[in-house]
């Protein structure tokens, strides 16, 4: 497969870094076709198994799983028929995220199963409740353009919190919702909550407003789980998005270019899965690969190597014409403290650079287990820099500003001039990070730290703001999916 003159989708403004050269990118390709060839991919589940097989790839069985090993030409076959432009649908079309269109677009971690209460500020497992709350925010947030489950639904049963994270979210926000359905069961019944929060399944079968997450096994597993919800969907037309969460020296060689490779043939593969179950699969190459931190066994999600991983796979993704969501700005500090903000920032400006569809990660501290919501703030703030930063310096007979320079002179002014007036607002701008003097910050906060300001503008949000309402019926309809798939599972 060679790179395409338009790979990727940058207009000719957007400032880019690229990790790899063209024939390093060609390396990466070539050295995952080889794996899948050779190595292979662990298999469990049945319906998979006959899937790839159909498709001409070598399927040896064994007692509970199949090692399936694909050729270049079946790969490179299948993974082409995935869309290369997508749209992602709310609830209502003005609330779409087009991939297509130039723009960096940004979510929130998931799941994180802690958060830090903000009242008590101590940490606690997440509710239902937190779910809902979080995700009124992230409606609100101009910066989240899609909402990634951020916490999870532990005090509902663990068979069905996805319907419960669905429920909750698609209550609290009509942009498009990302989650794990867990398995083919809960897929078909978040289908039928989805359908009943557009307005029926006429409208559901041209806009659907949530995707999957799928997650491999590293290395080099599509476990059932996994399998099923994928097949699943791309027969539902739900579009999936395969992250695999390689760790550098634990899950995968120590090496990037080896975690690459793994990390590579794992995507690569279920969306071979997805396009065998249903040609035209709307597929999402997703990362959160890292590496394990080996002095401490633990995953370093702010790494410099996480950035650099995210902007390798995210070249990767758009050889591939593939949307592309990675990972980054997840910090490992406890709290949301200075380190939290050097954390976000490395991280998520390196991955930026490259230029992904969706870059995720906002609001979790401690390697991803933690949720805080001051964070979320903070980052958002931080995610509108690197935005402008993005655009880099244009250089245009305007800007260049030559008959401006001539006007003022020597010893001049440019503040009162008409073109700066016209221009003025093309320059970055902070909301919660402060730029005044040090008597206008004290008039305006009385002192207080950023954190404290961010955790109140969370408060005053998750208090006033107010999300789409729902299609008349569509809460009641979600309400009787999930208690009567409850009733059948015995869980009441």
């Amino acid at each position: 497969m060679k790179i395409a003159p338009e790979a990727g989708n940058l207009a000719p403004d957007w400032i880019q870094t690229a990790v790899f050269t063209d024939e390093q990118l060609q390396r990466l390709h070539t050295a995952t076709l080889e794996v899948l060839a050779t190595t292979g991919i662990k298999v469990e589940s049945e319906q998979a198994l006959e899937l790839f097989s159909g498709i001409g790839a070598r399927v040896e069985r064994r007692a509970e799983h199949g090692m399936v090993r694909f050729s270049g030409d079946v790969i490179e076959k299948y993974i082409r028929l995935a869309p290369s432009q997508l749209i992602y649908p709310g609830r209502e079309a003005e609330l779409d995220f087009d991939a297509a269109a130039d723009r960096l677009g940004f979510s929130t971690f998931g799941e994180c199963v802690q958060i830090i209460d903000p009242q008590t500020r101590r940490v606690r497992s997440t509710t239902k409740d937190d779910l809902g709350r979080i995700t009124r925010i992230c409606d609100r947030l101009e910066e989240i353009c899609v909402v990634e489950r951020p916490v999870g639904s532990l005090d509902k049963p663990p068979a069905t919190q996805p319907l419960h994270n669905y429920e909750v979210m698609a209550t609290n926000t009509g942009k498009h919702i990302f989650l794990g359905f867990f398995n083919a069961a809960n897929t078909r019944r978040i289908a039928w909550m989805a359908a009943a929060c557009v307005g029926g399944d006429e409208v559901f079968s041209k806009r659907k407003p949530v995707s999957a997450f799928v997650c491999p096994t590293s290395p080099l597993v599509l476990g059932e789980m996994c399998c099923d919800v994928t097949i699943e969907c791309a027969r539902l037309g739900i579009g999936v998005a395969p992250i695999s969460m390689v760790l550098a020296g634990a899950t995968a060689p120590v090496t990037l270019a080896g975690s690459i490779v793994i990390h590579n043939a794992e995507v690569l593969s279920a969306i071979v899965l997805a396009q065998a179950a249903a040609p035209g699969t709307p597929c999402t190459y997703a990362s959160m690969s890292t590496i394990m931190d080996l002095r401490t066994a633990v995953p370093a999600t702010a790494a410099p190597e996480h950035g650099l991983i995210s902007a390798g796979l995210t070249q990767l993704a758009q050889m591939y014409h593939l949307p592309c969501w990675v990972g980054g700005g997840v910090a490992d500090s406890k709290l949301p403290d200075t380190q939290a903000a050097y954390d976000f920032s490395l991280s998520a400006t390196m991955a930026a650079m490259s230029h992904p569809n969706f870059f995720y990660g906002a609001g979790a501290l401690e390697s991803g287990l933690t949720f805080d919501y001051a964070k979320l703030i903070m980052d958002c703030e931080q995610m509108r820099q690197i935005q402008h930063l993005l655009k880099g310096v244009a250089v245009t007979r305007d800007t260049l500003a030559l008959d401006i320079i001539a006007k003022a002179g020597a010893g001049g002014e440019f503040m009162t001039l008409e073109h700066t007036f016209n221009n003025m607002r093309s320059l970055s701008t902070t909301d919660l990070f402060d730029r005044r003097s040090r008597a206008s910050w004290m008039d305006m906060t009385a002192g207080r730290d950023l954190t404290e300001r961010a955790y109140e503008r969370a408060r005053d949000i998750a208090s006033s703001h107010e999300p789409p309402p729902l299609p008349r019926g569509a809460a009641q309809a979600m309400r009787h999916i999930i208690d009567d798939y409850e009733a059948e599972l015995k869980l009441h």
